[in-house]
């Protein structure tokens, strides 16, 4: 294929993505009054689990408050972003919700509650990994996010080896 053939099939990807994040974001939107809907709800639990997959506790109840506990503080973070970057991170948490977004942009078949932590680990890595700038940077904002939420609970602290801030 030539360079030109490439760059024009980038270009049409881009748009087929970005006119189905619009349509999606419009059904079901990733964020409502600044706070994770349910569909928004469901990726970061299961991108939760995954990019923290070591880190979380592992027993089933302390598990599952761990994750609950990360999710109020991607509503918290969510809260404190600025309009323009809550409707740019709605519309990402939109798109992966919808199936075909889901499918195009972390290629991932299984539905995100139903995939399992290795193959949604394997899923952000081809995102991590890929050409399309666009699938690297919602790797980023989804990694960032979790695990900036995640370890911003001082009871985390410890599972980094870090003791807190230093007392004046």
């Amino acid at each position: 294929m030539q360079r030109r053939t490439l760059l024009k099939l980038g270009v049409l990807s881009a748009e087929v993505l970005v006119l189905a994040g619009g349509a999606a974001a419009l059904l079901s939107p990733g964020l409502r009054e600044g706070l994770l809907s349910p569909a928004g709800r469901e990726v970061f639990k299961a991108v939760g689990r995954a990019v923290l997959d070591q880190s979380l506790p592992r027993e089933d109840a302390p598990r599952q408050d761990a994750l609950t506990g990360l999710l109020n503080r991607v509503d918290e973070l969510a809260l404190a972003l600025p309009p323009h970057a809550q409707a740019e991170l709605s519309q990402l948490l939109s798109l992966l919700a919808s199936d075909p977004g889901r499918r195009a942009l972390a290629g991932l078949g299984d539905q995100w509650s139903l995939a399992t932590e290795a193959r949604i680990q394997q899923s952000l890595q081809q995102m991590r990994l890929s050409g399309l700038v666009l699938r690297r940077q919602a790797y980023a904002a989804l990694h960032d996010i979790t695990a900036a939420a995640y370890f911003s609970d001082p009871s985390t602290w410890p599972q980094l080896g870090y003791p807190g801030p230093v007392r004046i």
